[in-house]
């Protein structure tokens, strides 16, 4: 069974965001990475770079598949997790406390489009 954690929010793509005043946190849920399997690389836009709510801002590899990141939240990238770039499998271990981007939201009622954690536990069946 997946963990999912209360308070963030959840797109149907298995991305997720926590909200910090005027930043959000996104990262890949817990099913996701259980999907992928051991992660081996996480493709990660640059710093001040643009991000827009439903389209694509990277992607993480693993031994079984690739799959693309689509950003819950529109802003700009003010940080990337570095420690993905030398440890990508941090994600497996705890995807929640390794995130991936921290995003200067441009738009906060955004979260309202994404799932609460009940709705999200609904959506992949658990």
């Amino acid at each position: 069974m997946s963990k999912i954690i209360e308070g963030l929010y959840y797109a149907e793509s298995h991305e997720y965001v926590r909200i910090e005043g005027e930043y959000g946190y996104v990262g890949i849920t817990d099913y996701a990475q259980h999907e992928l399997g051991n992660v081996v690389y996480v493709d990660m836009p640059d710093v001040d770079d643009e991000v827009t709510a439903g389209e694509e801002f990277g992607a993480v590899e693993s031994v079984k598949a690739a799959s693309d990141l689509i950003s819950p939240v529109s802003g700009t990238v003010v940080e990337v997790n570095e420690a993905l770039n030398d440890s990508p499998e941090l994600v497996n271990s705890d995807p929640y406390e390794n995130w991936i981007i921290k995003v200067q939201l441009s738009d906060a009622s955004e979260v309202e489009s994404l799932m609460d954690a009940a709705a999200y536990k609904n959506a992949i069946g658990e």
